[in-house]
């Protein structure tokens, strides 16, 4: 299973033209069967729509996932989870409020995508390290309030954390462990990995890259972050 995290800048290119369209020709260069877009709304007009989601469904064969607390928009808090056609959802998706700012949230839902069931946090956190600190726990206590069985579970994201051991990965550590590191920022000349795909048990994410083409460099000033993801991955991350 493929997945993928996307910072589209409100669809505004890197050099400032403002071409939304653009994005799904990248998303579709991915292949993913799951995609989390931040700043994928307009942060002044939430009720309209920035992505055609007609065309995800006709052209990328996925659909946007609403949220129980907007059903209507496409979206929560600038952040817009695709998944393939066939995917089964377990738990409906519901909207994470992480303050900030900029209102910052996640969306938090359980799927099956034919490879067996999984919990998936999708999230923009904010600029502020201690705000990323606390955004972070937040996350850890919407996982682990969970009903039923525990799940493999991702974390994907703009993070906005530059630090190694510190901020919100140091936060998110003792269950994610350290995650890999692929620089996505900024989109001509990457060198920051604000963007991450975190599992929550050993090898559940690998072969993690910047999906590094001409359109992704023109698109956004983030370039997408991919991973592949593989279910049968059994053995906690958790550290001492």
């Amino acid at each position: 299973m493929r997945v993928a995290t996307y910072n589209i800048h409100r669809g505004w290119g890197a050099v400032g033209w403002y071409r939304p369209d653009r994005i799904l020709d990248v998303v579709a260069e991915l292949r993913a069967d799951v995609v989390a877009l931040q700043e994928a709304q307009h942060w002044l007009r939430p009720g309209v729509d920035m992505l055609d989601g007609h065309a995800m469904g006709e052209v990328l064969g996925l659909r946007p996932l609403a949220v129980a607390e907007q059903p209507a928009h496409l979206g929560w808090r600038g952040n817009v989870l695709l998944v393939a056609q066939h995917a089964r959802v377990l738990r409906a998706p519901v909207g994470l409020r992480l303050g900030g700012a900029e209102p910052r949230g996640a969306i938090l839902v359980e799927l099956d995508l034919g490879e067996g069931p999984f919990r998936l946090l999708a999230t923009h956190l904010s600029l502020g390290s201690e705000r990323r600190r606390r955004q972070a726990r937040l996350l850890l206590q919407a996982m682990q309030a969970g009903v039923g069985p525990a799940l493999p579970t991702l974390l994907l994201g703009d993070l906005n954390e530059r630090r190694e051991d510190g901020g919100a990965l140091e936060v998110l550590r003792p269950v994610f462990g350290a995650p890999p590191r692929a620089p996505t920022f900024p989109a001509f000349r990457p060198w920051l990995s604000f963007d991450r795909i975190l599992g929550d048990r050993t090898g559940l994410v690998s072969a993690v890259r910047a999906h590094d083409t001409p359109l992704a460099r023109r698109a956004s000033d983030h370039l997408p972050l991919v991973a592949e993801v593989d279910l049968g991955a059994r053995r906690p991350v958790l550290l001492d």
